[in-house]
């Protein structure tokens, strides 16, 4: 670290806990990279909580004259957010919000995500304007700050268009809040002298004709190029322009704290259709057709982007039948009620009469196809990165025509890239405003290859911001990628202007620098990304960070995206030590190297929960989680014997497990629960993380003996259920029966209920008599005690013992179920995940929400408690499609369902909670505040229970207690 970022790290630690100082190689590296292809590592990360730390920081940078650069979700593309200074980085704090006026406005802090926005203003049939294709990530501080707009929002409904309060930090550390208005009052005899110095740009820019006339017409179409002119045009108050100057300056002037937007109408019944044309002439006509027609959006995709995506699931058969030169719009409709959406409809087909198409026009009011034809939509740009060379960056960017000029300049710029040899590009965008973004595969190492897309830029640049005076960045910001080229299509006198507003606002140019403004012409050649090949699982990544929002260590260590940049970067230097026996390779190097692989462990794998539900957020369906598996093989094959022996003697292994719990359970009766938890946390402490941490939510141990009872017939309550082997004996007499097989997971067969939980029942004794009260004959599979579907295994990368398992547990299952005749209920919601993903095909494999919504609630006759419950959704409910049908299932049975918002994975993953238990404290950080009003909680995972009930303040219990309680038996 350089001396004077020593000196600045010395100075902030006396207000900012170490924690939030961050300066160790691994995460400098994970948390300076963004969505762009740019790679600075920052000198010191530092994460403030609330405004008053930023402040201070601010001020002590100012003080030194150290650059800053500001950082929410990083899901930006153009470079904006990467520093080789200081980052201060978004992360816990920054989430508040309150919504205003009966939702029609609302106050958001910048780390609030705009889905969570949106889901807010949900109830009040509202939502943000600007919708960005990243809006399930990223956050509101980029969305403002970058003035990201979207599918449906264009030019009306952007951050600059509803703006109505802003509470912004200036680089001298002074804060204006402009819904308050003694604060205004005060800056504006504080800073009286900047605000006469907008106003008087804005004076001299709307008296200079020609100028004002070439900003409104920039501005007439979707432009994120350099600064906000048309705040100078626009408004005559300093401080309106200071505030709608914020939006789209990406952090170059200030930093917002906070915005309150003026909502827009979520009208709630939406259709879309394809509509397939025989070539872009004709899709650019169909374009300007349906400008006048009551669409919501109208998105424009190439023959090479449907090809993209033509064999995903869902897709129209259609799209591998195009012709080449074919191109497609998506066009959307939305309304308040059916017959608004059907005379809407009606309009679409009566514009497009006459301008030939592939297919029938025909629209899809249901909801799954509607939200596929849209998932694919935002999901092409990474979809075209997945497809790319190993090694090599994708570049996205994203320009605007006139629409009405639309048709000529698409075939323009596709002979630019053509003429300087890029064939694989895609074109796709919003077409209403005559915004594309083009794709393509760049490498940046082979000779030639910098000057080539050099070339081809300067070349785009001349095309779209001169010769047709459209914008160069219509919605992805400026960054460093464009900033070269800002003077160009905006002129020396407009680019001037910018460089007085920077003056005024950042007069030692400390803030982003060479971020929108820059004197340095290669600026976008310089700081490439390396994409070396690191793991042909995750060699497709570009980085884009759609996963971060659902990852349960994003708080604590790194997200999926960061734990691939710190692997591409530990292959890239291994290369290097491995050229030429290592001559490739210097001391600092290798030390690097040495230093990076062993705080990997626990950034990298340890904290790692592989829950895959990265994947379901990924557009090409990466699951970090099986990196990280990958990764804890390689690290365990000296525990492979040692797992081999446990998997042969499973049920030994679980008797050892209750065995243990029972000696917790005689702690609490001596020691307490608070005595339990410091034992507990002085042991865990104490062996190194060798010994679990037991906490008071470790429940006693399952009643196991309730199975062989059963088995034996004399469970009570039961109806003569039996064990498989007396199946053939007494199947006559149970023939009016539906039949299912029973599967108790190992967790359910080790952990019983809490210590201090009302319900004295375990899952086991529940579900067997749930299934009883609906009605069904049960069958136990033989040596059930014995049976496990190996994901104990698998997740600590034993593939070996974890497969022996999944083929035992498959031979006992096709002997129950008589090889799939009967279905197979698992009380547990991550087994049945892995049990569907490796056994037999003729298994019907029952998870416990699907079956208990589909099979047990027509059986059963409902009374809802009358009580509110929390409900967590488990990540593999989530990966298997079911977290409606959980929630559905809990409304059905109570009076009011809490959901808590941005809680997804619990993080105890499997034994996590016991062996990393700041992994399930992260994850589940303001869970209590949420169910507080909540006597109970339900889950489907019972280990992911203990951990919720741990950090939630109230009894998790299985979603089957709480049908239990809330039906009886039809008469």
């Amino acid at each position: 670290m350089k001396a004077l970022y020593s000196e600045l790290l010395e100075a902030l630690s006396d207000t900012l806990p170490a924690e939030r100082l961050i300066h160790d190689p691994l995460r400098l590296l994970a948390y300076g990279s963004d969505a762009s292809f740019y790679r600075l590592i920052p000198q010191l990360v530092v994460r403030p909580r609330d405004e008053q730390e930023l402040v201070t920081v601010l001020r002590e940078c100012h003080a030194r004259r150290l650059p800053v650069t500001f950082r929410a979700a990083g899901t930006s593309l153009s470079g904006q957010a990467v520093t080789d200074s200081l980052l201060i980085q978004l992360n816990q704090g920054w989430r508040d919000y309150q919504v205003l006026d009966e939702g029609r406005a609302i106050r958001l802090q910048p780390g609030v995500i705009g889905a969570r926005a949106n889901q807010l203003l949900a109830p009040y049939g509202r939502k943000i304007g600007p919708d960005p294709a990243s809006i399930n990530s990223c956050m509101i501080g980029g969305i403002a700050a970058n003035n990201a707009s979207g599918m449906c929002c264009g030019t009306a409904q952007n951050s600059y268009r509803t703006l109505r309060d802003m509470r912004l930090v200036l680089a001298d550390g002074a804060v204006l809040d402009t819904a308050d208005p003694a604060n205004v009052a005060a800056f504006r005899q504080s800073h009286a002298s900047l605000i006469d110095g907008l106003e008087r740009l804005s004076v001299t820019t709307r008296t200079d004709v020609e100028l004002a006339k070439r900003i409104r017409h920039k501005y007439r179409l979707k432009n994120t190029t350099g600064y906000a002119l048309n705040s100078l045009v626009d408004f005559r108050d300093g401080l309106d322009i200071l505030t709608h100057l914020m939006i789209g300056s990406e952090g170059t002037l200030g930093f917002i704290s906070s915005i309150t937007y003026d909502t827009v109408p979520d009208e709630p019944v939406k259709a879309a259709a394809l509509a397939f044309f025989p070539d872009m002439a004709t899709t650019c006509r169909a374009t300007i057709a349906l400008k006048q027609t009551p669409v919501s959006a109208v998105e424009l995709m190439d023959r090479a982007a449907l090809r993209s995506v033509q064999d995903q699931p869902g897709m129209p058969e259609v799209l591998k039948s195009l012709p080449e030169g074919a191109a497609a719009l998506l066009i959307d409709v939305r309304g308040d009620d059916a017959a608004m959406i059907e005379a809407r409809e009606a309009r679409v087909h009566e514009a497009l009469e006459g301008i030939r198409s592939l297919e029938p026009l025909s629209f899809t009011h249901d909801a799954d196809q509607y939200a596929l034809y849209w998932k694919i939509r935002k999901g092409l740009f990474p979809a075209v990165g997945a497809v790319r060379e190993t090694g090599t960056t994708v570049v996205i960017e994203d320009v605007a025509f006139p629409v009405e000029r639309l048709d000529e300049g698409v075939l323009a710029l596709t002979e630019t890239f053509h003429r300087h040899g890029y064939r694989d590009v895609i074109l796709f965008g919003h077409a209403l405003e005559g915004n594309l973004h083009f794709v393509f595969p760049q490498g940046f190492e082979r000779d030639g290859e910098v000057e080539r897309y050099q070339a081809l830029m300067d070349d785009v640049a001349q095309l779209v911001g001169v010769e047709y005076g459209g914008s160069l960045k219509a919605e992805h910001g400026t960054g460093r990628n464009m900033a070269p080229y800002v003077e160009l299509e905006w002129g020396a006198d407009a680019y001037a202007l910018m460089w007085q507003l920077k003056a005024l606002l950042d007069p030692d140019n400390l803030l982003n620098p060479d971020v929108i403004l820059s004197r340095n012409k290669t600026l976008h050649l310089e700081n490439l990304k390396p994409l070396p090949a690191a793991d042909p699982l995750v060699d497709k990544c570009i980085e884009c960070g759609f996963c971060e929002s659902v990852c349960p260590s994003k708080d604590l260590t790194l997200t999926p995206r960061q734990r691939i940049v710190v692997r591409r970067e530990l292959a890239r230097l291994d290369a290097l030590v491995d050229s030429q026996a290592g001559e490739g390779a210097s001391t600092q190097e290798r030390e690097r190297l040495g230093r990076l692989w062993q705080d990997y462990a626990y950034q990298g794998i340890e904290t790692c929960a592989a829950d895959g539900l990265c994947a379901t957020q990924c557009p090409v369906g990466i699951n970090t989680g099986d990196l990280v598996r990958d990764l804890r093989h390689e690290r365990n094959t000296g525990q492979a014997a040692m797992a081999h022996r446990l998997g042969r003697h499973f049920s030994g292994t679980t008797r050892l497990a209750r065995g243990a719990l029972n000696l917790a359970t005689l702690g609490h009766a001596v020691l307490g629960g608070s005595g339990v938890d410091k034992v507990g946390r002085a042991l865990h402490r104490g062996s190194g993380g060798r010994l679990p941490q037991w906490s008071p939510t470790t429940p006693k141990a399952a009643p196991v003996r309730v199975l062989k009872a059963f088995s034996q017939g004399g469970a009570k309550g039961s109806a003569g259920n039996r064990s498989s082997k007396k199946l053939n004996k007494e199947g006559r007499q149970q023939a009016s029966r539906d039949k299912v097989v029973y599967l108790p997971s190992c967790a359910t067969r080790v952990f019983g209920v809490g210590h201090h939980d009302p319900e004295s029942r375990s899952d086991m004794e529940l579900t067997l008599a749930l299934l009883d009260k609906a009605g069904f004959e049960v069958i136990i599979p033989e040596i059930s005690g014995h049976l496990c579907c190996g994901m104990a295994f698998q997740s600590k990368g034993q593939f070996d013992e974890a497969d022996h398992k999944a083929r035992e547990l498959n031979r006992e299952l096709l002997a129950a179920s008589q090889n799939g005749r009967y279905p197979v209920l698992c009380d547990t919601s991550p087994c049945t995940l892995r049990m569907q993903e490796t056994l037999d095909g003729r298994l019907s494999l029952q998870e416990p929400v699907a079956f208990a919504h589909d099979q047990l609630l027509p059986r059963l006759e409902l009374k809802p408690v009358d009580e509110s419950v929390a409900v967590h959704v488990t990540c593999s409910s989530t990966r298997m499609g079911l977290a409606d049908k959980f929630v559905a299932l809990a409304k059905a049975c109570a009076r009011e369902v809490v959901v808590p918002a941005e809680i997804t994975c619990c993080g105890f993953a499997g034994d996590k909670g016991f062996t990393t238990p700041e992994l399930n404290a992260s994850a589940l950080g303001g869970l209590a505040e949420q169910v507080a009003g909540c006597r109970v909680g339900y889950s489907n995972s019972r280990t992911c229970e203990i951990g919720l009930s741990q950090h939630g303040g109230i009894p998790y219990r299985s979603i089957l207690s709480l049908l239990d309680r809330a039906s009886r038996a039809k008469p």
